[in-house]
């Protein structure tokens, strides 16, 4: 432990770093919580298991006896927890300079933001590339895609034509939603929740809604997505997202989007012997992913 001749001792300030540390987190808004659904882990990963259900009942002629189906497993979706660690020092010398309140504060402060934006870019990369096959869910097929497997066959979440924000896709993507099916082939009850873009089509995106009457034209027509509230928890806007043009419709559908929480956010400090250096470090660990690509709509734009 490093002795300190002047001014506070470091242990004795922790408490106030820890606090200041804590107010600095709440500052930052938090926005990965609109794109997924937040869950405790107390393991190293989480496994979801699709259950296939049963087809539809065919005709019992008489006589003859009832057919029977079997429900069979799946996708099988693994979400293993990663780690995730930052550190700041405080030199011995800055201590001996009395010093240490000063940069530990400042130090601190940009600590809990780095954690902070680490997990908001980490979240987002899930819905950033949400169109590529080189990443993919327990089916096999990426996030976005217009081939999903099935026992029915293949099945999309993804806008038949690739479009730009505007009321006629929205509404398209609406109605292919009100059509989704389980993995039988059943239709399924699924409805939008919330309209997620990026910063660029922010604006776009609340004219389209939100606007008393149809958007961009001299029809005096109501805007019908506001006058069925088409997505009752809003517009999302999210500023990780990495495309100016892909949009997403989040839906009702459960075990869809889901970040597993194995370990919170916390901040701890030690001493270095060899160099009498204070050093904090904080720590959080989770994952992040899909099980229900039916969750989670979308189109990359044009």
């Amino acid at each position: 432990m490093a002795v300190i001749t002047t001014g506070a001792h470091p242990k004795a300030l922790w408490p106030g770093i820890v606090a200041w540390w804590g107010r600095a987190y709440a500052e930052v808004p938090t926005e990965y919580t609109d794109l997924f659904d937040t869950e405790t882990s107390d393991k190293s990963y989480e496994e979801t298991v699709e259950i296939t259900g049963f087809g539809l009942a065919p005709v019992k002629n008489e006589g003859t006896a009832t057919s029977y189906d079997t429900e069979t497993q799946g996708a099988v979706t693994r979400f293993t927890n990663v780690a995730y660690s930052l550190g700041y020092i405080v030199t011995y010398e800055e201590q001996r300079d009395n010093l240490y309140e000063k940069v530990s504060k400042t130090r601190a402060k940009a600590l809990a933001y780095s954690m902070r934006q680490t997990k908001e870019n980490v979240a987002a990369a899930v819905y950033n590339r949400a169109f590529n096959s080189s990443f993919i869910g327990g089916d096999g097929a990426s996030l976005i895609s217009a081939s999903h497997p099935t026992a029915n066959g293949a099945q999309s979440n993804q806008l038949n034509t690739a479009a730009d924000l505007s009321e006629a896709a929205i509404e398209d993507m609406l109605v292919q939603i009100m059509q989704t099916k389980n993995n039988r082939g059943l239709q399924i009850s699924n409805e939008a929740q919330s309209l997620i873009v990026p910063s660029a089509l922010m604006f776009e995106a609340n004219r389209v809604v939100k606007s008393v009457l149809q958007n961009d034209t001299n029809n005096n027509a109501i805007n019908v997505l506001r006058a069925v509230n088409a997505f009752p928890k809003g517009i999302k806007v999210n500023r990780y997202l990495s495309s100016a043009t892909a949009w997403f419709i989040r839906t009702g559908i459960p075990e869809g989007m889901k970040l597993f929480q194995r370990e919170e956010l916390s901040l701890d400090n030690d001493n270095d012997f060899d160099t009498k250096n204070l050093k904090a470090h904080s720590y959080e660990r989770y994952s992040v992913g899909w099980s229900d690509w039916r969750q989670l709509f979308g189109t990359a734009g044009v």
